[in-house]
């Protein structure tokens, strides 16, 4: 099976090119093992897959399982250490960037956009660039 190219491709029309640039496609693990399968179901009894492109798909079937594999302990990882960080500031007098918001930190949140500091008085600061701690 073959998959065409993906991002800047010329077509010529009359004699005039254009560039079309296609947005890459995603492809999770279980999108490439319904497509894998798809394929052997539907190859042709006659004319079976070639062996050789069967093996590298299966290889890349494995190198796929093994990438979701490594990001998930990736995101645990980091995830780890995005905790480790937040408690440590507990306690420290954070000052936002512009100096507007200051206090003293009594508890953190780990967000999916990152850490956000609450402090004595209620109010929330957001940890990122230009952040003071104390």
């Amino acid at each position: 099976m073959s998959v065409p190219p993906v991002g800047n491709t010329a077509s010529s029309n009359s004699g005039s090119s254009t560039n079309q640039t296609a947005a890459a496609p995603t492809l999770d693990y279980n999108s490439f093992l319904t497509l894998l399968m798809a394929e052997m179901k539907n190859q042709d009894p006659t004319n079976p897959m070639d062996s050789t492109q069967y093996v590298a798909q299966l290889a890349t079937f494995s190198q796929v399982g093994q990438a979701v594999q490594t990001n998930s302990k990736l995101d645990q990882l980091l995830q780890s250490s995005a905790l480790s960080q937040a408690g440590s500031i507990i306690g420290h007098t954070v000052t936002s960037a512009d100096g507007t918001v200051s206090g003293t930190v009594s508890e953190v949140k780990v967000l999916s956009d990152g850490i956000t500091a609450v402090l004595s008085n209620g109010q929330e600061l957001s940890i990122g660039a230009g952040v003071t701690i104390q």
